[in-house]
């Protein structure tokens, strides 16, 4: 786990408390944008221009959606990728936005480096972080996320540079609190302590990393495990929960 400290923990209400309190729309208004005259710019961009499919819909885009996001050059963004939060968005030089791709951010945003590829129906989402202060994603150089892949960043997710990630992966940095037999669980707020991929780390096809996992640099997560704690650099885990069945690399290389 990162860090023997209590998790951060919110106990702020559920999104449908929470929209009940403010009003519907002004609340949708909210999560969808920063303020409201961002909110008409960018569905005016994305009415005219997030359908349009071809080289001429990329390059539009790639022009265009620099008026409401962050980018160091000129992203490729295919046809139907979804932007909320949009000025949180930060995206460095050659990114790759694949069809589909849905990315929602909150204050401390989603930062996608360079040289990386999102790719078809996956998720980036921060949406409903509950005021918790490290919330966000951050995505370093020459990674590769692959299709249908879903990161959740309530507690901060971080993953360094050169990782793969393959398709169906989940990295699920929150927690729900329970316990309180009185009231549902979603009423009870989330916990969220934050997960760590270390640079040019493999997470395997429909793997699951819960939250307050790190990573460790190099380390292969086999397809399908589900990581509950710490997994040492330069090793291979499998199963569920997920354990070491081997070391390479610097250390004696070993198999159990």
């Amino acid at each position: 786990m990162m860090g023997d400290e209590s998790a951060p923990v919110s106990r702020r209400a559920d999104a449908a408390t929470v929209a009940a309190e403010q009003g519907r729309l002004r609340y949708y208004i909210a999560g969808q944008s920063t303020s409201l005259g961002a909110y008409l710019l960018e569905q005016l961009l994305f009415f005219g221009l997030a359908w349009m499919p071809s080289l001429v819909g990329l390059g539009l885009r790639a022009l265009a959606y620099k008026l409401i996001l962050n980018s160091k050059g000129l992203p490729a963004i295919e046809n139907n990728v979804r932007i909320a939060q949009a000025r949180n968005v930060t995206l460095g030089e050659d990114v790759y936005l694949d069809y589909g791709v849905y990315l929602h951010a909150c204050p401390q945003g989603i930062h996608i480096g360079d040289n990386v590829f999102v790719m078809h129906h996956t998720e980036l989402h921060v949406y409903n972080f509950r005021d918790l202060p490290q919330s966000g994603i951050w995505i370093g150089d020459n990674c590769f996320i692959g299709e249908f892949t879903i990161v959740r960043g309530q507690g901060g997710v971080h993953i360094g540079d050169s990782v793969l990630v393959a398709p169906g992966a989940r990295i699920l940095a929150v927690n729900h609190l329970f316990g309180d037999v009185t009231q549902p669980v979603m009423a009870q707020g989330i916990e969220a302590r934050g997960i760590a991929i270390e640079d040019g780390a493999w997470i395997g096809g429909g793997a699951v990393v819960l939250d307050g996992v790190r990573v460790g640099q190099g380390a292969v997560v086999g397809a399908g495990a589900v990581v509950t704690r710490e997994v040492p650099p330069f090793s291979v885990v499998v199963g569920s929960p997920a354990r070491v069945v081997k070391r390479y690399g610097g250390a004696e290389e070993t198999a159990s």
